[in-house]
């Protein structure tokens, strides 16, 4: 019979968890760094032929991340904003008002309650049906695994978008 206590921890579920964790953190890292030193200014310029800007895209990431946990939580009802589109693009602006250092701390919100939601040790198989849309397969379900892992990949696809942009603004790159 052996003691317990000196075995080491080989819950894969714990693993799991701690590596989405720790990925989640890592590409926040590289959203976020790419706005290090910018001024509001900055943060809300236009520098390549799109629409997108630094602090629109924390603002975006912050707001899609947001959504999804409370998928994760409510299930398909917590989606269920209508079809009025009509101020989709003013989440990846900054508005009047708004500044870097507001939709960092926001993003930083968003982020804790995440993590703690996965710290938690959530079930990463509850799942919920997608609400309708026009991009879901009609009926398909995601987990919280697969909602936590598009996180992830919206996450990281946004801090290159933002490195394109900071690099284009001043230089400033995020590696190398």
């Amino acid at each position: 019979m052996s003691d317990s206590t000196t075995e080491p921890t080989t819950d894969p579920t714990s693993r799991e968890h701690a590596d989405l964790l720790e990925s989640l953190r890592r590409h926040r890292y590289f959203l976020r760094f790419a706005t290090r030193d910018l001024t509001d200014e900055q943060a809300a310029l236009h520098p390549t032929v799109s629409a997108l800007c630094l602090g629109g895209l924390v603002k975006h990431v912050a707001n899609t991340e947001e959504g999804w946990v409370d998928f994760i939580e409510q299930g398909a009802v917590a989606m269920s904003g209508g079809d009025d589109w009509s101020t989709y693009a003013e989440g990846f602006q900054m508005l009047p008002g708004e500044t870097l250092a507001s939709v960092l701390e926001r993003y930083e919100a968003v982020a804790a309650r995440t993590d703690a939601l996965v710290a938690s040790g959530i079930d990463l198989d509850l799942s919920h049906e997608l609400p309708k849309a026009p991009w879901f397969e009609p009926g398909a379900s995601w987990s919280a695994r697969r909602v936590l892992l598009h996180i992830v990949a919206e996450t990281s696809q946004h801090a290159g978008h933002a490195d394109i942009l900071r690099e284009t603004i001043d230089g400033a790159k995020t590696m190398g």
